[in-house]
């Protein structure tokens, strides 16, 4: 018997250093209950291997049936919760569309109360719909505090899954989404912070062809990919469609960020990176590494960027390149100005 809870307790320690989800730990654990009762099954009264597993396949049934009326009390439970948060869904009144309901204003009323957002500052919130390309180190930052400050639409491309790597600097994630595509991660965890949003998941790549549609459906854009190629199409896409861009970076201990919107006589991001660097200067963090909190200390600036420009609040980093050392807790600003000879926004002024 004690040889049976060591090996359940055996398959679900090597599961977790494999990085295997919840769910398939517990397939692993059921296969194993199988094999023992098929054991009390087959073999004689006696043989070593029912001795060691217990004698008797009575104890094991037992165990099993347990489990089996724990699983389905805690299954009917979860059922009658979900029909008692839909019916009183039903029976709450919808609110107008650009109008609060009690809950909202009590749940926003620290911005409320700023001179800079107010009243009219969160409705525009509220009505915003923005963009964000990954669900990643900056992706998952981004998108739980545009889902906490009330944007009212929030859209989040990413093909990737998360992975146990992931979990060490994308908080959006927990350990038993391991497995999970990032956005329906990422949109669970959203909805139960607050209900009051609207989370369009799209689990595929961005292209060429899928981009210009998709980005002409949002006010704003956040880039927090982590290759240069999305990040090239991401900003040529934005430039014609003249759709503002917040695009952040990090690496190691270092993050930058910038608002690029030549509409508004801010350069675009091809003005301050013509072309690609190398792989070698430019490692991803996989390869150079990085800091886990880095990414919550960029990405909640980008999400700040975010709720300034819809909120037309103070000033955004347009024209201006942010630059955060978190080796030695410095930032610095580095002027930016856009590039006639630019390929994708130095005519944009006849735009």
């Amino acid at each position: 018997m004690v040889l049976v809870f060591g090996l359940a307790a055996l398959l679900w320690g090597m599961g977790r250093i494999m990085g295997a989800p919840n769910t398939a730990r517990w397939a692993m654990i059921g296969l194993l209950y199988i094999a023992v009762l098929s054991l009390h099954v087959v073999l004689d009264d006696g043989h070593p291997l029912r001795m060691a597993t217990g004698e008797s396949g009575a104890f094991w049934l037992i165990l099993g049936g347990a489990g089996l009326l724990v699983y389905a009390y805690r299954w009917v439970l979860k059922n009658l919760r979900g029909r008692a948060q839909q019916k009183e869904a039903q029976n709450t009144p919808a609110p107008k569309p650009g109008t609060f309901t009690e809950t909202e204003l009590n749940r926003y009323a620290r911005h409320i109360v700023l001179r800079e957002l107010g009243g009219p500052g969160q409705k525009a919130l509220k009505q915003a719909k923005v963009l964000v390309v990954g669900a990643g180190g900056l992706g998952a930052p981004v998108l739980q505090y545009l889902a906490a400050a009330g944007v009212g639409t929030i859209g989040v491309i990413d093909d990737d899954v998360v992975d146990n790597a992931n979990l060490q600097r994308q908080v959006i994630h927990r350990d038993e989404d391991i497995g999970k595509p990032k956005v329906f991660s990422a949109e669970a965890a959203m909805i139960a912070q607050n209900p009051y949003v609207v989370v369009k998941p799209y689990n595929r790549r961005l292209t060429q062809d899928l981009a210009p549609e998709l980005i002409a459906e949002y006010d704003l854009v956040i880039d927090g990919c982590d290759n240069f190629e999305t990040r090239y199409l991401v900003n040529a896409v934005c430039v014609a469609a003249k759709v503002p861009l917040v695009s952040g970076a990090l690496t190691q201990w270092e993050g930058q960020i910038s608002v690029f919107d030549p509409a508004n006589d801010a350069p675009c991001y091809q003005c301050v990176f013509p072309q690609a660097p190398s792989a070698d200067l430019a490692p991803n963090c996989s390869v150079a590494g990085v800091v886990g909190p880095l990414p919550g200390v960029v990405g909640s600036m980008m999400a700040i960027e975010a709720v300034k420009l819809i909120a037309g609040a103070g000033a955004v980093l347009r024209g201006e390149l942010l630059i955060y050392d978190a080796l030695y807790g410095e930032s610095r600003k580095i002027g930016i100005k856009p590039r006639s000879d630019c390929p994708v926004c130095g005519s944009s002024e006849s735009m």
